[in-house]
Order: structure tokens, then sequence, then C-alpha cells
């Protein structure tokens, strides 16, 4: 996962790597495993040699290690804090952790996303550790980070997620010294307690039926199941893809592309008008109708506005006929994985 992207700042996608922020299993793992990484290269630096090397210069010997508990804004850590035979080795890794805990947690989601860099690793442990790397320690930090996140993103999927959210986006990708544009697929599962959790995120050389279809037979190889209701835009190849590999699942389109969308049929003079209507009515269990609970209808826009709204908001209703489980109501939760338009 040596790919380096850059952002593009598309409005309405998917905030992969704030989604990654707020699941503590994922980062929990992923914290433990970079910070035992550390200790590792610090105990490695410090002797002059790495475990088991025989090498002129050496400085001393490890002698196994103690525990030590770090609690974390992820959750508890029991990590192995390495020894050496005349105990002169020590670190500031707990010190400093608490200072730099949030840009580590941030960078770390950042990898999952944009590929793990030296640049990256190297600048994680001059933070925690005060101090710089060797080449080759921050080389081996790298790789082993690298092979952990990779470990993750081929996770069984064991859970059922009966909601599943399909989004794409375009990036601009440094692969062997070449920078293209090419197509990030996300998918993102929502279980029956409405828990968000990030099942894949993977290139593409562009958004087609294949590459679709490849990321969702993928995903069902790791054990995707008991998928219900699939959110995605209107792409052909999406759509496509769906039908061949989760025909049994109900498609809806997604909500915020829709309104993104439709505002490019209306005069520009009424558009602010007709995205409240549509939004009103997207909102409501049944066309027209508020319902017990409901939003408030916006203030009467010009009759024009309303008309435009109607004709095009079929699309966003399609839930509204699903019944089973109340989809339409828990679909609620759907739109709010992405930024409004």
């Amino acid at each position: 996962m040596h790919t380096m992207t850059k952002k593009q700042g598309k409005s309405g996608t998917i905030d992969v790597k704030a989604l990654l922020s707020e699941d503590e299993d994922f980062l929990r793992a992923l914290v433990r495993m970079a910070l035992q990484e550390v200790l590792e290269a610090e105990m490695t630096e410090a002797l002059g040699a790495a475990k088991g090397e025989r090498a002129a210069g050496r400085q001393g010997y490890r002698s196994a290690y103690y525990g030590r508990t770090l609690i974390t804004r992820v959750g508890k850590l029991e990590l192995r804090v390495p020894q050496d035979r005349t105990g002169r080795f020590s670190t500031e890794l707990f010190e400093r952790y608490q200072r730099s805990e949030r840009a580590l947690v941030a960078a770390l989601a950042e990898m999952y996303v944009q590929g793990v860099s030296t640049r990256k690793v190297k600048a994680i442990t001059e933070e925690l550790c005060g101090h710089s790397f060797s080449a080759s320690s921050i080389s081996s930090i790298n790789q082993r980070l690298d092979a952990s996140l990779a470990q993750f993103a081929g996770r069984p999927l064991a859970e059922t997620f009966p909601y599943l959210i399909l989004d794409a986006r375009y990036e601009r990708v440094r692969e062997a010294g070449v920078i293209a544009s090419q197509a990030v697929l996300i998918a993102i599962g929502i279980d029956w307690d409405g828990r968000r959790q990030v099942l894949a995120v993977e290139l593409a050389n562009r958004e087609s039926r294949s590459s679709w279809r490849d990321f969702l037979l993928g995903l069902k190889a790791r054990g995707l199941h008991g998928v219900e209701f699939v959110v995605a835009d209107d792409h052909a190849g999406l759509r496509a893809a769906l039908r061949e590999v989760l025909a049994e699942a109900a498609y809806q389109r997604c909500y915020v592309h829709f309104l993104r969308n439709a505002l490019d049929y209306v005069p520009r003079r009424v558009d602010d008008d007709c995205l409240q209507e549509l939004r009103w009515l997207g909102a409501c269990p049944r066309a027209g109708e508020a319902g017990p609970g409901g939003p408030a209808r916006p203030p009467r826009g010009a009759p024009r506005s309303r008309r435009l709204a109607r004709q095009v908001v079929g699309q966003i209703l399609k839930a509204d006929r699903l019944g089973r489980r109340q989809h339409r109501r828990d679909a609620e939760l759907l739109p709010a994985a992405a930024a409004a338009p």
C-alpha cells in the first residue's frame, strides 16, 4: 500500500478517515501494533543491533519484557516493553503519547486510506519518541505497518450488515512515478444497531461494471452476508454489478447524490426553493405527507419550484415500498454518512 493519493475535495463523498477515526476496534489493534513497533525500534537503536542480529559495536543485549497498560481514547492497550540486561534502556513513549494521541490516530487512519509512506512513519516515530530513527528502522516499521493494514483490509466479515453504502471518489494517484486519476471504491456497512464500519477501500483504474463487480465479489468472499438494502449513486456500472452480485438486496439512489444531481435540471433562479422542497419531500414517509413527528414544511415557495420538486422526487421514495423492518425509517441513518451538498 505504498500508493500516495491527493484529495480532490469532492462534495458529498464519504469521509472515510473520519469514520475510521471513530472505529475503536480497528484503531485499538493498529495503535497497539504501531506503539509496539516503535518500542522495538527504540531498543534496536539503543543496542545497535536487532533481535538475534550479530553486529560489531553492539551496546548490549535484550532481556525479556515487562507488561505496561496504556489507557487511550480507543481503549486499554496491553504493551510489552523490552528490557536490556544492564537496565540502561528507557523510553519517553508513554509520557509523550498523551500529547500526540490525536495526531497519531488521525495519521493511522490516513494510512489506511492513502497508504503507508516513509514520511508518515518518520513523523509518527519522532513525535512519540522525541528523536529520529535510522533509515533501516523506519523501513522496518513501514513494512510491518503496511502488512498490518493489508491484513485489516482483508479481514473476514463475520457479522451481518443489512445496510450497505457504496461510493467512489477520484484521486490523483502517484504509482511507479506516474500521476494519474484513479477511482477509490468505498464500502460502508451498517448493522441493525446503526453502527457503521468501513468494510473496504480499494483503488480501481475507473468506475465500471467490472471494477464494481470485482469489488463486491471481494466483499462476499470475505463473508459479507445479510445485505438487504444498498444505497449508492446512479452509476450504470455499479447498478449492473449490484444486480449480478447482490440481486437479493433492494437498491436506493443516494439521497445526497440525488439532491445534487436534481438541481442540474432546474433553473438556477429557483434552485434554492426547489432544494428545500426536495429535502422536505424526501424526509416524509410518503410524498407530501409529513406524518407524526415529521419535519415542518419549508415556507411556501414559487408554485413552479414545488411542481419541479414533485416531478423528480420519485427516485428517493423507493424505500416506501420495501416494508420489511421499516427500511424507510431506518434509512434515515444513511444520508448522514455523506456530507450534505
